[in-house]
């Protein structure tokens, strides 16, 4: 076991000599590989047709990624602990890519879903060593910045994924939204290999073991922090899901709309990353709260504006994603602070959490489309709603240590 005074170094991170590319490569990737979760949805009607199954069973695809996704960072977080983050996304990576190309040559749904199962065990090595990596590397100062970039990264590409697949898949089919996936995932990992530095010696590896997640979990205030994390993309995904199967009535029918729509919470997400230092003047669990309540709040606005035009939608689309940007980094802190010297396993957790709310999205979306975009959008701001009530707790709640 290292010494306290090694530990202490770890954590702070000799950020000095880390490459100045690190950080931008890193959230590059984190949109490419988070990005292959969404990508089914804007090609779910032809997906379906050649697999020969309905809409409902190719929306598992989804499903069938985040499950695999959200339960692979319960290895991969005590992995890069482990074996070193580097190691671990140099890993990771290319088999990513290897797996995306796979999957566009599926002959049917049951090998379809079983490749994305796959795909996303593959592509959960990422975000836990991502953030490890961080942790290690960024100098203290500049880490809440880096974090911000990163779980940003990770929230636009469910815009930039579906972007991308809804261009590509017009232009030259679905198949190809996968292959060119697979490309870009190839070259990232190439660049990651030439931007990270090499791993140092692995911190206490005991913390981030399997093992220490019950007691994480009897931790004060993190199974709170951890439901309240599983609304955030449950709410998200949710109401692009319901664009896609219930879109509102004026720009459903249109392509070109839906894609303006996808696009116009770009500008929000990638704002909050550089307000990150007037957002950490509050305290993270007031942030968590309070850009709950207006995702929830926001969300129920879509079911009356919802045939408004596509202006309407579009502003409120970019507000809700802008709330989500906030509350995603903030969570990551809190749980932080509260995990001790556990915080890679704690890490972990949270984006388990985070990703298994992806996953009963379109799920969700799939039961309430049969009622209306407006059914869909307030089923998303009630999942969004009990977050900010779960989170209402952390307010009279200390930290530990506190």
């Amino acid at each position: 076991m290292p010494s306290p005074q090694t530990t202490d170094r770890t954590a702070r991170g000799p950020g000095a000599s880390a490459h100045p590319l690190a950080v931008p490569a890193l959230a590059v990737t984190g949109v490419l590989v988070v990005g292959q979760l969404y990508a089914v949805l804007p090609v779910l009607g032809p997906v379906a047709a050649d697999w020969d199954t309905d809409r409902s069973t190719a929306a598992w695809a989804v499903t069938a990624f985040a499950v695999a996704y959200a339960a692979g960072f319960l290895a991969w977080g005590p992995a890069a602990d482990r074996y070193g983050p580097r190691r671990v996304i140099l890993l990771g990576a290319p088999a990513t890519a290897l797996l995306t190309a796979a999957l566009p040559l599926a002959p049917d749904a049951v090998s379809g879903l079983a490749l994305r199962a796959l795909q996303g065990l593959a592509a959960a090595s990422f975000a836990p060593a991502a953030f490890g990596y961080v942790a290690a590397r960024v100098p203290a100062h500049r880490r809440v910045t880096a974090i911000t970039w990163l779980t940003s990264s990770f929230l636009a590409s469910a815009v930039i994924g579906q972007l991308a697949a809804q261009a590509v898949g017009q232009a030259a089919g679905w198949r190809w939204v996968f292959f060119a996936g697979a490309l870009c995932l190839a070259a990232a990992a190439l660049l990651l290999r030439f931007a990270l530095a090499p791993d140092e010696a692995p911190a206490d590896t005991a913390a981030g073991a399997p093992g220490g997640i019950p007691a994480l979990l009897r931790t004060p205030g993190l199974p709170v922090l951890y439901g309240a994390t599983a609304t955030v993309l449950l709410g998200l995904v949710a109401v692009y899901g319901g664009l896609e199967l219930a879109g509102p009535d004026g720009p459903a029918p249109d392509p070109g709309a839906l894609l303006a729509l996808r696009a116009g919470a770009l500008p929000a997400m990638f704002a909050v990353p550089l307000l990150s230092g007037v957002l950490a003047r509050s305290a993270p669990e007031a942030r968590i709260c309070a850009s709950l309540a207006g995702a929830a709040l926001t969300a129920a606005l879509l079911a009356p504006f919802a045939d408004a035009g596509p202006l309407a939608v579009g502003v409120l689309l970019a507000v809700l994603a802008g709330c989500v940007a906030v509350a995603a980094p903030a969570l990551v802190q809190a749980v932080g602070a509260r995990a001790g010297r556990a915080r890679a396993t704690a890490t972990a957790l949270y984006t388990f959490a985070l990703f298994v709310g992806a996953g009963a999205g379109p799920q969700l979306a799939a039961a309430l489309s049969g009622r209306g975009f407006a059914a869909v959008a307030l089923g998303a701001a009630a999942a969004l709603a009990l977050g900010c009530a779960l989170s209402l707790a952390l307010l009279r709640r200390p930290r530990r240590g506190e």
